[in-house]
């Protein structure tokens, strides 16, 4: 890619900053980072303008020479990066539905006329399914442009920025790599070489097309092991806090989440019991209060930022009815889910009837779209003790009812890794888990195998058309 985009940096001021408005003083801090963002950012098309008018940059576009000239260009591009990750196709919420859509047996019925998502619940995609096309495009894109950012560190001066800037760069480019790896490879198999075939890896700008860029799918092992490679630089050059962007513990959180998908329990305990123990989160006192919400909550470790002015929120698109901005109500709960749930726990009386029964947890078209929420931490914790029978932090029933107390759940008596299973399909359902937790734990979707064909992505045919060297997934 040869340009960068600025179109969508140009709408991106009152979407990453405007709801949260909680704290003056805050906010203000807000207005005076994206201010400078904005002014680096119209500074690059002043330049842009001043070439030579024979060879004029694109009206929505500039080059990456140009782009990456200043370290305030550099975080203005940045800027872009994570505007690129909160797009619907990815963490705007598709990549989380589609999790549950590949996973659903009788808990959940797709109702909704768009085919690619109906393909992905039937488990009969094909390789021209578009949704599935666009988290490969949308994901690349996202990494393209954080490989730009990171192939103009050397600009900086000031080492903290620079620090931070390779720090928000790589936790991005890790966190589409940890999806598109889940989703068009086959699961990693703890103790296994991981020689499975899983996605391109591409850690340096694209900025033409060339017979170079007819990439080999690396391994799983391989893409696992870049994005802890990642996930490390990030977790030591991020600060502790970052406002609505990427920390060290949000960084720490998603290496637990990585470690947990690999089998690595000590490794996601140790991550998971830091972000608990850092007090920088807390849970917030009701349950539904974790959701629908304009600016991040106490329990919001990292979160896609959604106004009316920029953003979209693809979970209340697809989960909702049209009364709360939804599209038709196309994913309807069904009964053999809510009968999981014990009497009197909020959690699963956190639906609401219109047509049939839909979560309340995306009625909010304009709400953040929570990405990793401190609860996620204490489900890990408490698995990771459950398999290695440790206390390290806290015991795990202590952990399990921590959650459920809120909930206003019955208390646990035990703890045993069902418990811990059974707890994580309760408090994290909907949010793009269950897919990956039945993977990991080689459990079945109905009649299929955790490691079937049918629950892996097919690598888009356009793809396959204009590279080679791209190999197919079986069953497609």
């Amino acid at each position: 890619m040869s340009e960068i985009n600025i179109e969508k940096l140009l709408g991106i001021r009152e979407s990453l900053w405007q709801t949260s408005t909680q704290v003056e003083i805050k906010q203000m801090k807000k207005n005076q980072y994206i201010n400078r963002m904005i002014a680096a950012l119209l500074a690059v098309v002043i330049v842009s303008s001043c070439s030579d008018e024979l060879e004029p940059e694109p009206a929505q576009s500039i080059s990456e020479n140009v782009a990456l000239s200043s370290p305030e260009n550099i975080q203005a591009v940045l800027i872009g990066a994570y505007d690129e990750l909160g797009v619907s196709d990815l963490f705007g919420g598709n990549t989380l539905r589609n999790s549950e859509l590949l996973a659903a047996t009788d808990e959940l019925l797709w109702a909704g006329t768009f085919n690619a998502p109906r393909e992905m619940f039937n488990k009969n995609m094909n390789a021209v399914n578009g949704d599935a096309a666009e988290v490969w495009l949308e994901g690349y894109e996202t990494i393209n442009i954080s490989n730009n950012i990171l192939s103009g560190l050397d600009i900086f001066t000031d080492q903290a920025d620079a620090d931070r800037v390779e720090g928000e760069a790589k936790f991005i480019r890790a966190m589409v790599y940890f999806e598109l790896v889940k989703f068009f490879g086959l699961p990693y198999e703890a103790g296994a070489t991981n020689s499975q075939l899983g996605v391109p890896l591409v850690t340096t700008p694209t900025r033409g097309i060339t017979g170079d860029n007819d990439l080999d799918r690396s391994s799983v092992e391989q893409i696992y092991a870049q994005i802890l490679s990642d996930l490390n630089d990030a977790v030591a050059n991020l600060p502790e806090t970052n406002d609505i962007f990427a920390s060290s513990f949000a960084a720490q959180a998603l290496r637990a989440r990585v470690h947990l998908q690999m089998g690595n329990y000590a490794l996601a305990l140790t991550d998971a019991d830091a972000v608990i123990a850092s007090g920088n989160y807390s849970l917030v006192g009701a349950y539904e209060d974790a959701f629908n919400n304009a600016a991040n909550t106490t329990e919001d470790i990292f979160a896609m930022q959604v106004s009316s002015q920029d953003g979209l929120n693809s979970l209340n698109t697809f989960f909702a009815t049209p009364q709360f901005g939804g599209r038709d109500g196309d994913i309807i709960v069904q009964a053999a889910h809510l009968a999981l749930y014990p009497a009197g726990d909020d959690r699963g009386a956190f639906v609401y009837e219109d047509g049939g029964t839909f979560t309340g947890k995306f009625t909010n078209q304009f709400a953040i779209v929570p990405v990793i929420r401190l609860a996620e931490m204490h489900l890990i914790r408490a698995e990771a003790n459950v398999r290695g029978g440790t206390t390290t932090g806290e015991t795990p029933l202590n952990d399990l009812n921590t959650l459920r107390t809120r909930a206003n759940a019955p208390a646990l008596t035990t703890a045993t890794l069902d418990d811990v299973l059974m707890e994580r399909r309760l408090e994290l359902a909907f949010e793009g888990h269950r897919l990956h937790d039945i993977r990991r734990t080689q459990a079945n979707v109905g009649t299929f195998t955790y490691d079937a064909p049918e629950l892996v992505f097919p690598i888009p045919e356009r793809e396959i058309n204009a590279n080679p060297n791209l190999v197919q997934n079986p069953g497609y």
